[in-house]
Parts: structure tokens; sequence; C-alpha cells
């Protein structure tokens, strides 16, 4: 399993912004191979952070190359004052069964 963590600082987010972060959004999940997403967001340093999990590095690379991803890159600097993307592999995920953020079949219990 892979995770893309997508960390930024906002400006000001207007209709296109959210039009197209939900084409994103409903892009991604439209790929196989995601597995799911959560967003973070620290109210005191203003970092923002979403993290989408993949089965796969090709999986993740199909979101990379989407049209619709491309286009919000190109004008990320409308909306975002900075950003930073970080892909892991994921090793391991443990905790309680029913804490359940990853799909059931991805958490492995130690």
């Amino acid at each position: 399993m892979y995770s893309s963590t997508f960390i930024f600082l906002k400006k000001q987010f207007d209709d296109d912004f959210y039009q197209l972060d939900n084409s994103i959004a409903e892009a991604a999940k439209s790929i196989p191979g995601y597995l799911g997403e959560e967003a973070w967001e620290n109210p005191s340093t203003g970092y923002v952070s979403t993290v989408y999990y993949w089965e796969s590095l090709e999986a993740l690379q199909a979101l990379m190359q989407h049209p619709t991803h491309l286009q919000a890159k190109a004008q990320h600097e409308k909306w975002l004052d900075n950003y930073q993307v970080v892909i892991s592999q994921v090793l391991k995920t443990y905790g309680n069964k029913e804490f359940g953020i990853l799909p059931k079949q991805q958490n492995i219990t130690q």
C-alpha cells in the first residue's frame, strides 16, 4: 500500500477551486486501486493535509496524470501559498479493528 500526502497552506478559495477539488476527489475514487482518503487541518499553523491511500504506485500515478489533477497543479498558485507532497510506502497498519480509517482488508494487526 502507498500513501500520497498533500500538505499545503491556503490562500483564498473560490468556486473554481471547490469545483476542481471535487472533480479530483471523484477522479481519485474512480481509479482502481484507490483505498480511501482523510484530511486534517491544524488551526494553530494553518497547515492542511490530505492523505490518499493506494494499492499500488500505478494507481497513484493514474491520479497524478489525470487531466483534472494536471489542471489543478497548473493553477495551484491561485489558491495555495505553499505546498509539499510526500509519497510513502505503508509497511504496516495496526490498532483497534473498530477504528477502520483504511479498508479492513488493509489493516494488519499486531
